[in-house]
C-alpha cells in the first residue's frame, strides 16, 4: 500500500526552510545529514508541493518559470503542484513532470497515488501544504530535520493542524541538525 511521507527542514522555533534554501546550510553537511537530505528529495515515487514551493509568482503563471531547480529537478518522478491557476504540465529532464492541480489536496493525492504505482507519495512542502495534509490525516510518516537556529519569520509547521498523535520511530543527531521520524497515528 502506498505510504504518504513528508520531509521538512525546520528551525528550532518551528519555521520551515524554503525551496531555495541551500541544502547544506544551515541544515547540516555531515554524512548523516547528506543521507537524510538525499532521501528527502528522492525517496518518493510521486510528489506533491504547493505553488510557493514550485515558484515565487502569484496570480497568473509566468509560463517561462519551470521551478527553482533548473532543467533537471531532483525529483525524477511526477510532481503535483497545488495551485488556483491552471497551467499545462511541464516536462523536465530526468523524468520529472510538474502537473498543476486546481481542485484541492484530495484530488492531488489521488493523482499522486495513481502515478506512484504502489510506491510512496512524498509531500514536498511548503509548510501550508504540509499543514493541510496533516490536518486531513493524510500523512503516514513525518520526518523532521531540526536545525538549532532561530529564524523568527516564515511559515510555521503545525499551524492550524489541530491535535496530532505522533509516535517517534527514529532519531539521529549531528552537531548541526537532528533528524526525527514520526509515525502519524490516526
Amino acid at each position: 500500500m502506498t505510504k504518504v511521507t513528508c520531509d521538512m527542514s525546520v528551525s528550532i522555533d518551528g519555521f520551515t526552510a524554503g525551496p531555495n534554501q541551500s541544502a547544506d546550510k544551515p541544515f547540516g553537511d555531515g554524512p548523516v545529514d547528506r543521507l537524510h537530505q538525499g532521501e528527502a528529495i528522492t525517496a518518493g515515487s510521486a510528489f506533491i508541493m504547493g505553488r510557493n514551493m514550485f515558484g515565487p509568482g502569484r496570480g497568473e503563471w509566468d509560463e517561462s518559470w519551470k521551478g527553482w531547480w533548473g532543467d533537471d529537478p531532483p525529483y525524477h518522478a511526477p510532481v503535483f503542484v497545488l495551485t488556483h491557476h491552471p497551467r499545462e504540465p511541464v516536462q523536465m529532464q530526468g523524468g520529472t513532470t510538474f502537473t498543476f492541480v486546481t481542485d484541492g489536496i484530495e484530488p492531488a493525492l489521488a493523482q499522486a497515488r495513481a502515478a506512484a504505482g504502489g510506491g510512496d507519495v512524498a509531500i514536498a512542502g511548503g509548510a501550508s501544504t504540509v499543514n493541510q495534509y496533516l490536518a486531513a490525516g493524510a500523512i503516514d510518516e513525518l520526518r523532521l530535520h531540526v536545525a538549532p537556529i532561530v529564524l523568527g519569520v516564515g511559515e510555521r509547521l503545525f499551524d492550524g493542524v489541530g491535535p496530532l498523535a505522533l509516535e517517534r520511530v527514529g532519531v539521529k543527531a549531528t552537531d548541526l541538525v537532528t533528524h526525527l521520524t514520526y509515525r502519524v497515528a490516526r
